[in-house]
């Protein structure tokens, strides 16, 4: 086989995908908002946490977690929201991502709730301090932020989050039973020790997070 001819097993096209997995749901097709809804704001208000997906334009994807307090995404209108940036590890690949290819996908978790809600848009950075200045925590102001245009907005089923069993007390892993953080940087970097990398870690997370 060359490498341009594709194995019988791969799925290489729509016709094909859509023969394995059977039709959309109505229901599936119905629920999807071109706007943020009452239901969609006040999840987003109970969210303290989401995953935001982002490719280049070469079409090289990204998928970066973001976190604060409940509500830290601002809905400015149904059709807009604000994600302050907070301090991380300056790689900014997301938004490096922004300024060439604006599609993004955003999925917000609420703690105990199995559903999640999907939003798609595009979205642009933004460094107005008028817009900024509200979501300001411990007196620091956020000098980016994201903000995504709505083009999609719908609640996803909670199968994914019941099987893994995320929520669940006795599901979690005892923190001792994988590597630190700072022991798998300095493995795979041979640039730092590892008990020097844990307690800049440690005071990162104690005094940096904003």
């Amino acid at each position: 086989m060359t490498t341009s001819e594709k194995p019988d097993s791969e799925v290489a096209d729509a016709q094909h995908l859509r023969a394995l997995v059977g039709e959309v749901h109505l229901l599936a097709e119905r629920k999807v908002l071109d706007r943020l809804d009452h239901f969609c704001r006040d999840f987003i208000a109970l969210s303290p946490f989401l995953v935001l997906a982002s490719s280049d334009s070469e079409g090289r994807a990204d998928a970066s977690p973001r976190g604060d307090g409940p509500g830290f995404v601002q809905v400015l209108d149904e059709k807009t929201l604000l994600i302050p940036d907070r301090r991380g590890n300056n790689r900014v690949d997301s938004f490096g991502n922004v300024l060439s290819s604006p599609g993004v996908g955003l999925v917000f978790f609420v703690p105990g709730i199995n559903e999640t809600l999907r939003v798609n848009g595009r979205a642009r950075l933004t460094c107005d301090e008028a817009l900024l200045e509200p979501t300001t925590v411990q007196e620091k102001t956020p000098k980016l932020g994201l903000l995504v245009e709505v083009d999609e907005a719908y609640f996803h089923c909670g199968k994914a989050l019941i099987r893994s069993k995320l929520w669940a007390q006795d599901a979690q892993v005892e923190r001792g039973s994988f590597p630190t953080l700072g022991r798998i940087v300095a493995e795979q970097t041979k640039a730092v020790d590892a008990a020097e990398a844990d307690a800049n870690l440690e005071e990162a997370y104690r005094t940096r997070l904003y």
